[in-house]
């Protein structure tokens, strides 16, 4: 397995997902959102698994404004609006190769081979 759990490290959500790949002696790579963000070959790949942009949008980030613009804008400008706007993202977000989850998602993650 080669997991990567992108997040932050003030989400509880991201924790909860490290604690439960770390008692399962998992070996995962963390990749704060805060610091590097998630390239758009990621990004695509996570979306398309998990179900499109919308799966991916935090509905009660703190970012307002951006996720308003994100709501409203032309479909075709929503992956770029995104990227530029990270903070609207739901997390973690679990890859495992094509594999991906939006969420603490530890039914799909026991599953994983």
């Amino acid at each position: 397995m080669n997991i990567q759990i992108f997040g932050t490290k003030k989400c509880n959500e991201t924790k909860k997902a490290q604690r439960y790949f770390k008692e399962r002696g998992l070996k995962f790579q963390f990749i704060d959102l805060a610091e590097k963000e998630i390239s758009k070959g990621e990004f695509r790949s996570v979306s398309q698994v998990v179900g499109g942009l919308q799966a991916m949008i935090n509905p009660n980030c703190k970012d307002k404004d951006a996720l308003a613009l994100i709501q409203y804008i032309a479909e075709e400008d929503k992956e770029e609006k995104i990227l530029t706007n990270q903070q609207v993202l739901m997390t973690p977000i679990v890859r495992n190769g094509k594999l991906a989850t939006v969420g603490f998602a530890p039914t799909v993650w026991k599953e994983w081979k």
